[in-house]
C-alpha cells in the first residue's frame, strides 16, 4: 500500500507530478491512499514513490486535463483517487470518459459542476469593504466562505475586474491580495479580521432597495440564484425579508400609479433643475454640480458621475469617451485596464503625468447588462450633447494648453461635427477657439480590443508617437 502526500489541496500540477510516478510504477489506484496537509497517516503504507518519470507516460485525453483541474479544487477528500481511478482505466478504455453511464464519471461530473457553481457565486456575493493600511491608503478586503478550494482560479477574475484596486479576499483556508500589478496569496483568516461595514454600505443598501422590483419577485428563483447561506456576508441581505413580506403592497402601489404617471421623459424634465452657469465658480463647484445632473438617462443606471480628475490649471487635458466599469465602481477616470495603458504611455513618452489632467466628454457610464457583466456602448449624439456642458466647464477652469482627444466620440464632442475621421486627422494640431491646441488619437481601450498580437503593436507605437507630438509641441510652447 501506497500512502500519497499532497501539500495544497488544490494543485492540479502537484497531484499530476505523483500520479504520473504511480501510472509508470503500474500502481493500481486500490493500492494508494491519497492525502494531503496535516491530515492523519495511515498505519500500514509506504511513502517511498517511484522517481518522476521523464517524457509522456501513457495517455491523458485533453477533456481528462480540463475536468482534473475544476474537480481537484472540490472539497470532497476522495476526489484524488477517484481522478486516478479514471485516468488508470482510461489507459485500456480511450473512450472511458466519454461513458456517461460510469458511476466514477457521473460522480467527477456532479464535482465540477459544484466547483464551476461555487467560483460563480464568489463572483457574485465577493462584498469589498474600504479600510485605510498603516500609511493612510486606501484598500478593499472582502470576506467569503467557499464550499470548495476555489479561490485560487477565481481570484484573477478580481484581478481583471479590479484591477485599479488595491484588494484583498479572505477566505478560512486561504487569502488572494492584488496590489495593481502582482496577485498573490497567503494563509487563511476568519471573518473578524475583515471589517463589518464600511462608510458607503448605507449607500449600497439604499440603492438595492431602490432598484428592487416586486412585479418580478419569485424567491424561490432569488434563494436558488441567491443562496441563503451567503446572506449573513452581504449587507443587503437585512433588505430582502421586509422587501419580500411588502412586496404586494408594493405592486399594488406600482398599479395605482402607473394610470396617471406620465411618460419617464416628463419626469426627467420636471426633475431636472437647470445649473445656473453664474453659482458655478470653480472646478469644484462643477465637480459638485454635476453629482445632480439629469440632463440625460444615463444617469439612472450608472453607479455614479465620474468627473475629471488633475490639478486646476494643467497644461495637458486628455478627453476620453466616457467612465468604464471600473471608473464607474470607483469613482475615478481612467482608472481600469484602459487607463493603465494612458499611463504607461504617458509615462514612456515622458509627458510629465503631474501636470495633465483626464477626463471623458460623458461623465456617466452607458452599458448594456450581459449576465452578471456589463459590456460598453457607445453614447448617441444627444447623451454627448447633453454632456458638453460639464467638459466645457472644466475646459474652461483648467485651460490647458493643449487638449488631446482620445477616440472619435471625445473628437466630435470637442469639434461640433457628427462625425470624424481618426485616421484623416490624427498628428495634425488643430487651434480651438479658446486658444488651445486640440490633437485627435485613438482611445487606448482600441488597443486593448485588437487580437493580432502584430497589429496591436503596430497601432500602439502609433498611439506612442501621437503623444510624442504632444509633447514635442509642450516643449515647444515652453521655449516660447
Amino acid at each position: 500500500m501506497y500512502r500519497v502526500r499532497l501539500e495544497r489541496p488544490n494543485d492540479p500540477a502537484e497531484w499530476r507530478d505523483q500520479a504520473r510516478r504511480l501510472l509508470m510504477a503500474h500502481i493500481a489506484p486500490e493500492d494508494i491512499v491519497w492525502q494531503y496537509g496535516d491530515s492523519g497517516g495511515e498505519l500500514f503504507g509506504s511513502d517511498e514513490l517511484p522517481a518522476a518519470p521523464q517524457g509522456v507516460v501513457g495517455s491523458v485525453p485533453r477533456a481528462f486535463i480540463e475536468l482534473a483541474g475544476q474537480v481537484i479544487q472540490h472539497s470532497e477528500p476522495q476526489r484524488f483517487a477517484l481522478l486516478y481511478d479514471v485516468l488508470w482505466r482510461s489507459q485500456s478504455d480511450s473512450r472511458l470518459l466519454a461513458d456517461a453511464t460510469d458511476r466514477v464519471n457521473s460522480l467527477l461530473a456532479k464535482m465540477a459542476s459544484a466547483v464551476r457553481r461555487d467560483s460563480h457565486k464568489m463572483k457574485a456575493f465577493v462584498r469589498f469593504r474600504q479600510v485605510l493600511d498603516e500609511a493612510g491608503q486606501e484598500r478593499f478586503v472582502a470576506w467569503f466562505e467557499p464550499d470548495h478550494f476555489t479561490l485560487e482560479a477565481t481570484a484573477p477574475f478580481f484581478a481583471r475586474r479590479f484591477a485599479g484596486m488595491h484588494w484583498g479576499i479572505v477566505t478560512p483556508y486561504a487569502s488572494a491580495w492584488w496590489d495593481t500589478e502582482n496577485l498573490s496569496f497567503g494563509p487563511g483568516g476568519r471573518k473578524s479580521d475583515v471589517p463589518a461595514e464600511d462608510a458607503v454600505e448605507e449607500d449600497w443598501k439604499t440603492y438595492y432597495v431602490s432598484i428592487f422590483n416586486p412585479a418580478r419577485l419569485k424567491v424561490s428563483m432569488m434563494k436558488s440564484e441567491m443562496p441563503v447561506k451567503y446572506w449573513r456576508n452581504l449587507p443587503e441581505a437585512a433588505a430582502i425579508a421586509p422587501l419580500i413580506r411588502n412586496a404586494r403592497t408594493m405592486e399594488q402601489d406600482m398599479i395605482e400609479r402607473a394610470a396617471t404617471q406620465p411618460p419617464a421623459r416628463h419626469l426627467r424634465r420636471k426633475v431636472e433643475i437647470p445649473e445656473e452657469i453664474e453659482q458655478i465658480q470653480s472646478l469644484n463647484d462643477a465637480k459638485a454640480a454635476v453629482q445632480s445632473c439629469r440632463r440625460c438617462p444615463l444617469y439612472e443606471h450608472a453607479t455614479q458621475v465620474v468627473f475629471g480628475e488633475g490639478p486646476e490649471m494643467a497644461d495637458v487635458m486628455f478627453v476620453g469617451e466616457q467612465p468604464g466599469d471600473q471608473e464607474d465602481l470607483q469613482g475615478r477616470p481612467f482608472v481600469g485596464p484602459a487607463g493603465q495603458v494612458l499611463d504607461q504611455v504617458i509615462e514612456k513618452v515622458g509627458i510629465d503625468r503631474k501636470k495633465v489632467y483626464v477626463t471623458n466628454a460623458v461623465k456617466h457610464f452607458k452599458f448594456e447588462p450581459r449576465g452578471k457583466r456589463r459590456i460598453h456602448q457607445r453614447p448617441d449624439g444627444g447623451e454627448v450633447q447633453a454632456c458638453k456642458f460639464w467638459l466645457g466647464l472644466e475646459i474652461g477652469f483648467v485651460r490647458p494648453k493643449v487638449i488631446v482627444a482620445l477616440g472619435a466620440t471625445a473628437a466630435q464632442s470637442l469639434l461640433g461635427k457628427a462625425s470624424v475621421t481618426i485616421g484623416k486627422m490624427r498628428g495634425q494640431p488643430l487651434q480651438m477657439p479658446d486658444g488651445s491646441t486640440l490633437f485627435i488619437t485613438n482611445h487606448p481601450s482600441y488597443l486593448l480590443r485588437i487580437p493580432d498580437p502584430e497589429s496591436r503593436a503596430r497601432e500602439r507605437e502609433k498611439f506612442e508617437a501621437d503623444l510624442v507630438l504632444v509633447r514635442d509641441f509642450m516643449a515647444g510652447l515652453e521655449k516660447t
